[in-house]
């Protein structure tokens, strides 16, 4: 079985790292017609009749221009301009975030979506990173946007990505129908949405032990085995979503009322008569979340939130 969810991880472009100090194959590639860019205005894109629009280089306006790479025989790059251009009068449509852009990378679309999440996550970064860490002098963009270097103590700084882990957690004999699936809900959702659990890594943890404290935290359940199942891009604003399997030695649920307010188990038969009654909410859009529940069920189950 192939999980749609996890498309977004496939079909990367080719990210040309020793070309991005080329100064002179630079400049060639932006010349080019063929070249198709992005353009951001802070941190937003704005969609045209539901896509993502890429226009020519002689179609962008100013701004930092970051290489995303090449793929089809095409370069392509992102053009991160001031915010204030989101707020041109003179602009037609909204300019919108990466989560409202999702919408947009189903179907055929979904091919840009290592294109998109190269762009936005730079164009974050690029948003927060103001000053140095070290001095809090001023950083100047280098490397075709892929970093930043102090001008006042030299140290360089690079984006960063924060290890995230999510998780489908069971108990009882794999593939019985006694084997049990355990979600949580948030407390800022509507009624009747559930999914896996997740959180971040520490510093100095393995993923495995960051799934099982998580887990612990959140639910108040011992986690043994862990199982690695695949990883998505999730730079919302800088994540990288790892998703497991991970083995229940316990059962009993309690919740810390803080990030979770809800768990319960669910049998696959409960699960799809609930998800087709609509009782119970799955996660859907492109979130790895709704993989990870597939996978232990075995196949597609009805309803899905954004």
């Amino acid at each position: 079985m192939t999980y749609p969810h996890l498309e977004l991880s496939a079909d990367p472009h080719d990210r040309l790292g020793p070309r991005r100090a080329d100064d002179a194959w630079l400049e060639e590639a932006w010349a080019d017609p063929s070249t198709r860019v992005l353009v951001v205005a802070g941190t937003r894109v704005r969609p045209v009749d539901g896509a993502l629009p890429w226009v020519s280089p002689q179609d962008a306006p100013e701004g930092l221009r970051v290489l995303l790479g090449e793929r089809d025989g095409t370069a392509w790059w992102a053009l991160i301009a001031d915010a204030a251009l989101a707020r041109d009068p003179d602009q037609q449509g909204e300019w919108l975030p990466l989560r409202g852009l999702l919408p947009a990378l189903v179907g055929d679309a979904v091919a840009q979506a290592p294109l998109v999440f190269h762009a936005l996550g730079l164009a974050e970064w690029h948003w927060a990173t103001r000053f140095c860490p070290r001095c809090g002098g001023h950083l100047t963009p280098a490397v075709a946007g892929h970093e930043l270097r102090c001008d006042d103590c030299g140290k360089p700084q690079f984006p960063r990505t924060d290890p995230a882990v999510i998780m489908v957690v069971t108990d009882g004999e794999p593939g019985s129908p006694e084997e049990r699936c355990l979600l949580g809900r948030s407390p800022l959702w509507p009624a009747g949405r559930f999914s896996t659990l997740a959180g971040f890594c520490e510093p100095g943890e393995s993923l495995e032990d960051a799934v099982r404290r998580e887990v612990a935290e959140e639910v108040g359940v011992v986690v043994g085995d862990v199982t690695y199942f695949g990883n998505q891009p999730w730079p919302l604003p800088q994540s990288l979503m790892l998703g497991f399997v991970a083995r229940a030695t316990t059962d009993t649920i309690t919740v810390d009322d803080v990030e979770i307010e809800a768990a319960r188990w669910w049998t696959r038969e409960q699960m799809r008569a609930e998800a087709e009654s609509g009782e119970l909410v799955l996660p859907g859009g492109v979130s790895i979340s709704r993989s990870l529940i597939e996978h232990w069920y075995g196949g597609p189950l009805p309803g899905a939130w954004g």
